[in-house]
């Protein structure tokens, strides 16, 4: 242990802390704009500077560690005005349009300027832009960066994608696409992880928020959403809303209150998948030889795609499964456009979803209806933040509603799908009650559960052995790839979701400046599934009836024309 002083008060730490956590644990605040807690530790910013007695040189206060008797202060005028000029010379580099930014208001350059009163720069601007496709479902804005490298550690240690670096020295260093390449021409798996990590506006999502409004405003368009399940752990983040206020009915609600036709919920189609991918883990099971095993779930477009960019001899692999995205879309446009008597081109299905990799998978040729799109729209959990504002939807006030029905029926198995684990996990129960016709106790395969990078079960299900792993975040999944690609590891069925934590912390999702949120709201999750009166998949009243009226059966003909795609053939 480490004994020293912080601005008058005695602080014991284990050796090897820094002065900015030793701070922390006695109360002191110290300002960070680049900081990320062993991702990012580079000191690029400065504002956390600090004076050590007997040290000329202001320390860096993120990446300094502690020494025993130093004596530190946090507060002088000297780190005043010294944190005061470094932020005055990044926002000469920086475009302060802060009242068309995407982050005004939750920018953490902003709060630190307004915090530190920089009302009047003394520094001329010199402002680099560069060229960007703004189709793309990722915007980078160079002017707004502030070259804090977050993007760059994120993409590099928690992705291991490496899509972004940093070029040239100065003031002429810049933060680029890796080797001066435009993005699509590199192996982006478009997981959002360098847009929930910035701490200004240099990265954001496409917004196709006035599309929708456009829709919405269209007499002769029939507006469907369907919401995904971690947006519900997450929607109130954006508007202030504490958990127990922003439950999943007033989420409806104020969904409606935008102007849609129909509010559907995604957990509808995530039983659906289960029930289709269920069947396919169980037929690749017992006909040994006709598919390649492990078989790999097919959910997440940015796990998918980082799969086809990086190990496409893997692709095969893949649950045929379209990700419940997909399946609503392709049900909505031809079961519930029968049965509401609405010609398919005339519905306009909006999806809401925790995921950036979601704006590129509903617009993949190859994975929707040859005769049109499957889902015409995806916002993100965001973005449908912004529509509620832009409107002066009071959602505080709103009362709770039901999703509409036949769409907007599901289980707690399917609301753990934004849980990294979770699908594994639904997928489990019914395939229990498919090999023995009973349900398992609903948490009988909560090892699968926790926040561990990759993590391993076995379980005995009729008397058959499954090996089963889980793992979420590409850096993750890249590890365990190569682990079965060199035989070191041999399982039955594999879980990924690109995103550390699971969609619950999808690149789509409202953020915290320097907080992983993925835990906290996947455990609420698990909360709704616990509360759920139906936990099993294959229990669903709406889904059975739909198999009843017009799909005849998991695996059947319809059901693979309708709800099965093959990666091989997906765009890049």
């Amino acid at each position: 242990m480490v004994t020293l002083i912080i601005d008058n008060k005695t602080v014991t730490v284990p050796k090897g802390t820094t002065i900015l956590e030793a701070a922390k644990t006695v109360d002191i605040h110290i300002p960070t704009l680049c900081y990320l807690k062993e991702i990012n530790e580079v000191a690029s910013c400065r504002v956390c500077c600090v004076e050590v007695e007997g040290i000329n040189k202001l320390a860096a206060a993120c990446n300094t560690p502690v020494e025993e008797g130093m004596v530190i202060r946090t507060n002088t005028q000297r780190v005043r005005l010294a944190r005061k000029t470094n932020l005055e010379l990044i926002l000469s580099q920086h475009t302060d349009h802060c009242v068309s930014c995407v982050r005004s208001g939750n920018c953490s350059l902003q709060k630190l300027a307004n915090d530190m009163n920089l009302y009047d720069l003394p520094y001329p601007k010199a402002i680099t832009k560069r060229p960007w496709d703004h189709e793309l479902p990722i915007i980078r804005i160079n002017s707004k960066c502030i070259k804090c490298l977050r993007c760059i550690n994120v993409c590099d240690k928690i992705q291991s994608m490496g899509v972004w670096e940093m070029a040239g020295t100065g003031t002429h260093a810049i933060v680029r696409v890796k080797g001066g390449l435009k993005m699509n021409e590199v192996n982006c798996a478009y997981c959002g992880q360098c847009i929930t990590h910035c701490p200004v506006g240099a990265l954001r999502e496409r917004d196709d928020t006035e599309q929708v409004f456009s829709a919405l405003a269209d007499p002769n368009k029939t507006v469907v959403f369907q919401v995904a399940p971690a947006v519900r752990a997450a929607w109130g983040d954006g508007l202030g809303l504490p958990p127990e206020e922003a439950t999943e009915k007033r989420m409806a609600a104020a969904i409606r209150a935008l102007g849609a036709d129909y509010v559907f919920d995604t957990n509808f189609s995530a039983d659906l998948t289960i029930m289709e991918e269920g069947s396919e883990f169980i037929q690749r099971m017992t006909h040994p030889g006709d598919s390649p095993m492990p078989m790999f779930t097919s959910c997440c477009p940015g796990w998918v795609r980082f799969l086809k960019l990086e190990y496409p001899e893997l692709v095969p692999h893949l649950s045929t499964a379209k990700s419940p995205q997909q399946m609503f879309g392709a049900v909505t446009k031809s079961y519930f456009a029968e049965k509401i008597g609405v010609d398919p081109k005339d519905i306009y299905c909006v999806s809401i979803m925790p995921c950036t990799a979601k704006k590129y998978e509903s617009n993949v040729p190859e994975v929707n209806d040859a005769s049109d799109k499957d889902v015409d729209m995806v916002l993100t959990t965001r973005e449908l933040d912004r529509m509620l504002r832009s409107l002066h939807v009071n959602v505080r006030n709103l009362a709770e509603e039901d999703f509409d029905s036949p769409l907007g029926e599901g289980t707690g198995a399917a609301v753990i799908f934004g849980a990294t684990g979770g699908v594994m996990e639904a997928a489990l129960r019914s395939a229990y009650y498919l090999l023995t016709g009973q349900n398992p106790d609903p948490d009988a395969f909560r090892e699968v559960r926790g926040s561990k990078g990759w993590r391993e079960a076995t379980f005995d299900i009729n008397r058959t052995t499954v090996r089963l792993a889980v793992a979420s975040g590409l850096g993750n999944a890249r590890e365990l790839v190569e682990a079965i690609k060199c035989g070191q590891a041999q399982y039955d069925f594999v879980e990924i979701m690109a995103c550390p934590g699971g969609c619950a912390g999808g690149g789509g999702q409202p953020f915290r400046d320097g907080q992983e949120l993925a835990d906290e709201r996947g455990a609420r999750l698990y909360d709704l599934d616990a509360a759920n009166p139906v936990r099993f998949s294959h229990e669903n009243t709406q889904v059975q009836k739909l198999y009843a009226d017009y799909l005849e059966k998991p695996l059947g003909h319809k059901s693979h024309h309708l709800l099965h795609t093959d990666q091989t053939k997906w765009t890049l």
